[in-house]
């Protein structure tokens, strides 16, 4: 009914797709309009267009940059400014670039038809000439080094309109038509674009990119795989870089290279998800503003967006590095046997309750029959015996029966149903909890019965408090009581794991087992997700269960969800094939728009209804039978499935009837190229997985087009319909003929979990024979709705992950923000004046009215006695804070002033007796009495300044270094709530509220640390020692860390200091070097004799 409605209201007022296209239609006109007064012009007058809009946009601008500057300018020369007027100063500036971005926009949508127009143009001179001479500018010259496609003659330029892009040379033969125009109007306002498969989303996207790159903000512009991203930008650049807008891939580097760094400097940059989002993270471990790569995140786009936005964003991005705990080898194995045994005692009791089940209700006894069903169920979901025992007619309509029974009254019933099993399984959440009976089985006779019981804490800790033991002894036994509960939380957690690795997850379904390791399987594309990892302990469970090595867990270092990652844009757009059923989670994450963009030709292609079978046999001889008849006539076979076992099950079926075929999965992913391109020729047949879905280009020759096209033959409805719509999209493209026919069993497990009852029922009283079939559209639209109950399932489960990071995006937020003012320095001087304001503040309020603890806490956190007499103090003075924090700022930069008057003599007296080393920084090894940092400052600033360039090098050491001690501290600490805090949900709390609460009080803690360390050793720190020699800054000795997820070009990262290992280098005394010390510092190019005494003595190796 409401289907109906919503039909007659979109013929009566238009649907939301129409009323978008006829919003962006003025675009088109707009744009052809330009694109026909540029036809005459000579090449240079044309490419001087693009110019002419960049001083566009900077005269539009310039009033807002102007006052940004006179800002700044104030600030550095005065920087004698009091905390306020800076603080106001700084808040200005922020007001002004966020302004800046609001008039940005405007303007840019004023000059859109034009700068769309430019490249419609470009396009079309690149088709229609094999090469293209303008005046030769600096750029031409420095492209013509690297890229074939252009030649210099003199003072001209040569385009060649043929170049190279992902090894192949290509003739650009591609013009803009209308309705991308549409889709560049839509991505630029910063929409998802919804464009069909084959309708050119790569062209669509140069449209935006072009025009927000000549405001030269950057341009981000993300791909699914780096593959994509490499032949994407070397396809594309020549149409920005006969502009002067400069393109590059940042995949084509590795990380933390000056490569890298120069692909995010071009105007548009293209790079995958991961490495965007693992180089943010990255860039907030640096110690050098040199080394950042990222420069601001401003307009991004993303192609398959639904892909990255929605099905990658179920797992964070981390970069991890290793932990001091080890030992989950041992845990896993050693709780292996266990587990093994309790899965076999459980499948054969859930077979005895199968066999009661089908008896009883074979005789009748419906109700008692139910239940054994049930509880065989609840045991094992995934039991292919019951599986098609509850395709027959009627089955499923008992166990939805007696299951309503038992979950009225708030699961009243279900402790009775679940007593004799060892354990349950809710196979749609993928969870799975021990029932008594099974807590005892594991503990076994020998051991203590308390083994896998968690203590209830707030229970034994009252019990602690009330005994007659000592202080001392109740300390130590609720430390012990905690280390008892830790203990056993890991062990349970360790069981459920290995249970959810033996009984939900299959292997060659979700993982397969190659060169020794578990790789995942994607089940949304199919493909092998190397170098991911399942997170809590879940994969470790699995290489247990498979016998392979079992890796040690690893420590957070940095992460952030893809959501958060995204969301710093000014600007977001996407496109993809599909976004339509997923427009509801784009908009309230991302607040992205979905717009469907009409297609260039008609789509031709029939869908039919689904044909529904009792069993999973029947439907895979109705396949091969649907095959046979497809290839007799000449037609090209798409054979789409689910998983890598069911692909080969195929194959092997088809063997059998000797119809040749090729298979494209997980274990085959090295042959994809040469698999895709025999998959358009006549009477070709290809079994594959979801891997020729998204972005899968099968071209059809002339004679398969004219048998029928490309059919496409599902073998299974996937959860998600755009994984469906991606498989039905390789058919049909660019107006060619195609079909595609799913078949579905009541055995299939969307059918199983999710299918609508109702329908269920219906089609038990229709009743199904042995190889009957039903096809209707009411069925197909059960299944569709079925498909949206696992989409809502899942938009629950990456809500929330999204909650859980919320928590940390707060945090990393403000610590990254701290950590950028301290790098950089412009603003870390407002930043050490609040943190000293506050820890006056907490002096105070600490020593309360005692003056004596007032003293003693100013001398162990400021480390001077403030001149406050006893008098003064006990009246409390209304500005005593006030006054204080005049004290204490007052003698830090006396302090500091001393160390300049110390060491400016010395540095000005080695640039006269030294002038060879004048260009080079000289180390200042600064400490606070108990601890040394190494702060490299140049010289010739530091005299110059008076200084001050010394003193700010070591607040910035100062601060990094303690804010990055702290903060992978705190993450470790975050980790280990996030763990803990699922207990919760066995008390019936909401583990996620405790979480949230607990987090707060966490960083607080975690922030007074911080303030604490970073004043105390600032207002203690003074220069032990001066070191002059030919020696460069190191890059601080940090090993490479690891990221759960595959990186195009390697990983880089940091962390914290390591003992290098012994090296049997050796070199001569004049030979110039690289060392590595204990602490991890490098020095770099110095010569052998200056470092020859540490090396001997161990404290530092010869590194390459």
């Amino acid at each position: 009914m409401l289907n109906f409605l919503g039909k007659s209201i979109s013929k009566i007022f238009g649907t939301k797709s129409d009323k978008d296209v006829k919003m962006l239609t003025p675009y088109v006109v707009a744009t052809n309009a330009e694109f026909d007064l540029l036809h005459d012009l000579s090449n240079d007058d044309f490419r001087a267009k693009t110019q002419e809009l960049r001083d566009h946009i900077n005269d539009y601008l310039a009033p807002i940059r102007n006052e940004v500057a006179e800002i700044q300018k104030e600030i550095d020369e005065n920087p004698e400014l009091n905390i306020h007027q800076k603080e106001a100063s700084f808040k200005r500036i922020d007001e002004l670039k966020e302004s800046e971005n609001i008039e940005l926009e405007k303007v840019l949508l004023d000059i859109l038809p034009k700068a769309f127009a430019i490249v419609k143009e470009t396009a079309k001179r690149f088709k229609e000439n094999e090469s293209i001479t303008v005046t030769a500018s600096h750029l031409d010259r420095q492209l013509a080094v690297k890229k074939g496609h252009i030649t210099i003659e003199g003072d001209n330029a040569i385009w060649n309109s043929t170049w190279e892009a992902a090894g192949n040379l290509l003739r650009w033969d591609m013009l803009h038509y209308d309705v991308q125009i549409i889709g560049g109007a839509a991505l630029h306002k910063g929409n998802v674009a919804e464009m069909q498969t084959g309708e050119g989303k790569t062209l669509v996207a140069t449209f935006p990119a072009f025009l927000n790159a000549i405001a030269d903000k950057g341009v981000h512009i993300v791909t699914v795989n780096d593959y994509l991203a490499r032949r994407d930008s070397e396809w594309m650049a020549p149409i920005f870089e006969f502009h002067g807008i400069t393109c590059d891939c940042i995949d084509k580097y590795p990380a933390n290279t000056n490569a890298r760094r120069e692909a995010y400097a071009s105007g548009i940059s293209y790079g995958t998800n991961n490495e965007f989002g693992f180089d943010y993270l990255r860039d907030n471990m640096v110690s050098n503003p040199k080394e950042l790569v990222q420069k601001r995140h401003h307009f991004a786009m993303i192609d398959e967006v639904d892909s990255v936005l929605i099905d990658d964003a179920r797992t964070p991005l981390i970069i991890s590095g290793p932990m001091a705990k080890k030992g989950d080898e041992a845990l896993f194995t050693s709780l292996k046997a266990r587990v093994s045994q309790i899965v076999d005692v459980q499948k054969t009791i859930v077979n005895n309750y199968l066999n009661e089940g089908k008896k009883l209700i074979k005789d009748g006894e419906v109700k008692e029959g139910g239940l054994a069903l049930f509880r065989a169920y609840r045991g094992l979901p995934k039991s292919k015996p019951l599986i098609k025992y509850l395709s027959e007619g009627g089955m499923k309509k008992i166990l939805l029966d007696t299951e309503a029974l038992h979950i009225a009254e708030n699961n009243k019933l279900m402790p009775q149903a679940d007593e004799p099993l060892y354990f349950t399984i809710d196979e749609k959440n993928k969870g799975i909890e021990l029932t008594d009976k099974g807590i005892d089985y594991l503990t076994g006779q020998d051991e203590d019965p308390e083994f896998f019981i968690m203590p209830d804490l707030s229970i034994k800790i009252d019990e602690i408090d009330k005994s007659d033991e000592s202080e001392q002894d109740k300390i130590l036994n609720k430390d012990e009581l905690i280390r008892d509960y830790s203990t056993k939380a890991e062990r349970i957690h360790a069981v459920n794991q290995l249970l959810k690795s033996y009984c939900l997850f299959e292997k060659d379904v979700d993982y397969v087992l190659m060169d020794g390791k578990v790789k995942i399987v994607d089940e949304q594309t199919g493909r092998i997700m190397d170098g991911r990892r399942w997170s809590d302990g879940l994969h470790q469970a699995v290489e247990a269960k498979e016998n392979v090595n079992v890796e040690d867990s690893t420590q957070t270092y940095a992460t952030v969800t893809l959501q958060n990652y995204f969301r710093m844009y000014h600007k977001l757009a996407g496109m993809t094939g599909t976004a339509e059923t997923e427009a509801g989670e784009l908009w309230k994450i991302y607040k992205l728009d979905v717009m469907s963009i009409p297609t260039n030709r008609p789509v031709v292609r029939e869908d039919m209804q689904d044909k529904v079978y009792k069993t999973v046999r029947e439907k895979y001889n109705a396949v091969a039978d649907e095959i046979v008849d497809l290839v007799k006539n000449g037609r090209p076979v798409l054979l789409g499935t689910t998983s890598v076992e069911n692909s080969e099950i195929l194959s092997k079926m088809l063997s059998i009837r000797k119809i040749n075929h090729q298979v494209l999965n997980a274990k085959q992913h090295s042959r994809e190229a040469d698999i895709v391109a025999e998959a358009g020729k006549p009477g070709t047949v290809t079994i594959a997985t979801n891997m020729a879905g998204r972005g899968t280009d099968i071209k059809l020759t002339a004679e398969s087009k004219s048998a029928g096209g490309l059919a496409i033959v599902g073998t299974e409805r996937h959860e998600s319909r755009r994984v469906d719509r991606q498989l039905r999209g390789r058919a049909g493209r660019q107006g060619d003929p195609g079909s595609s026919q799913f078949f579905v069993s009541l055995e299939d497990s969307l059918m199983r979990l999710f299918f609508s009852d109702r329908t269920a029922k219906m089609m038990d009283k229709l009743g199904m024979e042995e190889g009957e079939v039903i096809q209707h559209s009411m069925i197909t639209n059960s299944i569709e709705r079925a498909q949206q109950k696992v989409e809502e399932n899942n938009f629950g489960i990456r809500k929330r992950l999204i909650e859980y990071d919320d928590v940390m995006n707060v945090q990393r937020d403000t610590i990254y923000k701290r950590r950028k003012n301290a790098l950089f320095g412009d603003r870390l001087s407002l930043d050490i004046a609040n943190v000293l304001y506050d820890t006056c503040h907490a002096v105070l309020a600490n020593a309360g009215k005692n003056y004596d603890e007032f003293e003693i806490r100013s001398l162990q956190n400021l480390g001077f006695k403030p001149e406050i007499t006893r008098d003064e103090y006990e009246r409390g003075q209304k500005e005593m804070e006030n006054l204080f924090f005049d004290m204490a700022e007052k003698h830090y930069n006396d302090k500091n002033k001393a160390i300049a008057q110390k060491t400016i003599p010395v540095l000005k007296k080695v640039l006269v007796d030294r002038n060879a080393i004048k260009d080079e920084p000289f180390m200042a090894v600064v400490g606070d009495g108990t601890k040394n940092i190494a702060v490299f400052c140049d010289m010739q600033k530091c005299v110059d300044t008076n200084g001050k360039e010394l003193i700010k090098e070591m607040e910035k050491a100062i601060s990094l270094g303690v804010i990055d001690q702290e903060w992978k501290e705190h993450l470790r600490d975050m980790d280990d709530l996030k763990q803990s805090v699922q207990n919760a949900s066995y008390e019936q709390k909401d583990p996620l509220l405790i979480y949230k609460f607990e987090a707060v009080e966490l960083f607080q803690n975690f922030l007074q640390k911080v303030n604490a360390e970073m004043v105390s050793f600032l207002m203690k720190a003074g220069v032990v020692e001066m070191r002059f020699q030919q020696v460069a800054p190191p890059k601080t000795g940090k090993p490479k860390l690891s990221t759960n997820r595959t990186a195009g070009s390697g990983e880089g990262g940091t962390a914290g200091p390591v003992t290098p290992a012994k090296s049997q280098k050796v070199a001569s005394r004049n030979d110039r070097v690289s060392v590595q010390f204990k602490d991890g510092s490098v020095k770099r190019d110095v010569k052998f004799k200056h470092v020859e005494q540490e090396v001997a003595s161990g404290d530092a190796v010869l590194i390459d």
